[in-house]
């Protein structure tokens, strides 16, 4: 046996461990639940043999025996500190839904994106859940498990036929009472943009219908999207996942310059998706939503491939620099013929439509160069093609028309779309065509699906159509407004 002078490290931790445990107050058996709900993956035997000294255990597993010991001693001393004369505010709280965003946001600061299934696991304990994350693929057809450290990744779940998937797109709070383990399936938004679901696997039965805990588990829920949304800007881990099979060079660059998929105002609510999503190059679609103004743009970009990708990168640098110094439309309109026409010399060019919407009056300004007109829809209907505003695309002419004009009324809903939704073709040599995106539109508008829900759906049928594989990009952007209604005075 080593003399205490002479311990190893891993003999010093290992005497310390066994203190601090006694000093805890710890059964065994609670050891090894805290140890087990960090992510430790021994067995209660091997850790009640580790304790004696008998077997060794892998650094990475007793540093998670240390943190949760640790844990435990922090509430053992918080339960004897010694009252003061006055209310003390908390420094940390240690349960309830303030503690678990408290771990959330102190955690996350520092971490790789990789651990946060882990934070998102130590922040539901706060709250007597067991926390999974699942996040929505890139072709937004499944969802896929995001594993804590040191756990294996659970099959991914299908959007049809899964209380998971249900949740995901009617973004509803689902319960399931089913298997040893309640379940509640919480929507993973970032603001309007659907990232996925929250599996909180609950304790006490009794939980499985208390309202207070579904609130609390919704703002739990929003935090982590506001979190994977910022992550995944410095790591691949979050990204990783969710592909299928890589993106080609064109579509990771248009990604990438993407806005998110969706987003809401109290007055506007919008959603885009691009397919082939793994192959796409010359779409793109840009939007801007401020108190009184919404601006929206979709670009078809000529030819395919990197090029493609390179023309529509460009054309979107031109419209945001443009629109982020306060210019209309019509000036729009010359800064992405300049950057196409002097980056891109010859006949190359970009097809697409610029929009302007006062939310206030719901007057829309708009100009169409050489693209599919939008649609406008109201009361469950097409009601009209916006067939004014007219130019040649982007690229050919710095001249072009006075923009259209078209008054909007509340409830109105705008569909974008590239010409590879209408033009993509079934087995039989049949085109999707306006017509069936006319009668899609329709249907899902009288079903009240909200516009994520319905682009998601919109762009299966047109896959579906031309049997999975699109020889065109395919992109859709729903927009609708509402009137917003006067505060309070």
């Amino acid at each position: 046996m080593s003399r205490p002078d002479r311990a190893t490290p891993d003999e010093k931790q290992g005497a310390a461990l066994s203190a601090a445990v006694r000093r805890a107050e710890l059964t065994l058996e609670q050891l090894w639940t805290r140890y087990f709900a960090l992510g430790g993956d021994a067995d209660l035997m091997d850790v009640d043999a580790h304790l004696a000294g008998l077997v060794p255990l892998p650094s990475g597993q007793r540093d998670i025996l240390a943190l949760a010991v640790n844990e435990r001693l922090d509430e053992v001393i918080a339960a004897h500190r010694v009252p003061y004369s006055r209310t003390v505010r908390q420094t940390r709280p240690t349960t309830g839904p303030l503690a678990a965003l408290v771990e959330l946001l102190m955690s996350a600061g520092f971490a790789p994106p990789e651990r946060l299934a882990s934070i998102a696991l130590r922040a539901g304990q706060a709250l007597g859940a067991e926390l999974s994350v699942h996040l929505i693929d890139h072709e937004q057809r499944g969802l896929v498990h995001l594993p804590p450290d040191g756990r294996p990744a659970n099959p991914p779940q299908g959007l049809d036929g899964t209380l998971a998937g249900r949740a995901f797109r009617t973004l509803r709070i689902l319960s399931s009472d089913r298997g040893p383990r309640h379940r509640l399936y919480v929507p993973l938004v970032d603001g309007a943009d659907r990232l996925g679901v929250v599996e909180a696997r609950l304790t006490e039965p009794a939980d499985l219908h208390d309202p207070v805990l579904r609130e609390q588990l919704t703002w739990i829920a929003s935090m982590l999207g506001h979190l994977i949304a910022s992550m995944g800007d410095y790591g691949d881990q979050l990204e990783r996942p969710r592909r299928n099979r890589p993106l080609t060079a064109s579509a990771e660059l248009i990604w990438q310059q993407l806005p998110p998929l969706t987003a809401a105002t109290d007055s506007f609510v919008l959603a885009g998706m691009l397919e082939p999503s793994y192959d796409v190059g010359g779409d793109a679609f840009d939007y801007a939503l401020s108190e009184g103004t919404v601006s929206l743009a979709i670009f078809d970009a000529m030819g395919h491939g990197i090029s493609a990708a390179l023309m529509a990168a460009a054309a979107l640098a031109g419209y945001r620099s443009a629109r982020r110094d306060e210019r209309g439309v019509s000036d729009q309109s010359r800064a992405i013929d300049d950057v196409i026409s002097r980056t891109f010399p010859g006949s190359a060019f970009v097809t697409g439509v610029l929009a302007e919407l006062d939310v206030t009056t719901g007057r829309l300004r708009y100009v169409n160069a050489g693209h599919p007109p939008p649609l406008l829809l109201r009361d469950g209907k097409v009601v009209k093609e916006l067939t004014g505003g007219n130019r040649v695309p982007f690229g050919l002419d710095p001249e072009g028309p006075t923009p259209a004009e078209e008054k909007l009324e509340p409830g109105d809903w705008l569909a974008l779309y590239s010409d590879g939704v209408v033009e993509a073709r079934d087995a039989a040599g049949h085109w999707f065509g306006e017509e069936l995106l006319m009668h899609f539109l329709t249907r899902e508008m009288a079903a009240s699906q909200p516009p994520a829900e319905t682009v998601r759906r919109l762009t299966q049928a047109v896959l579906g159509h031309q049997g999975g594989l699109l020889q065109d990009d395919a992109t859709i952007l729903l927009a609708t407004w509402r009137r917003k209604e006067p505060g309070p005075a």
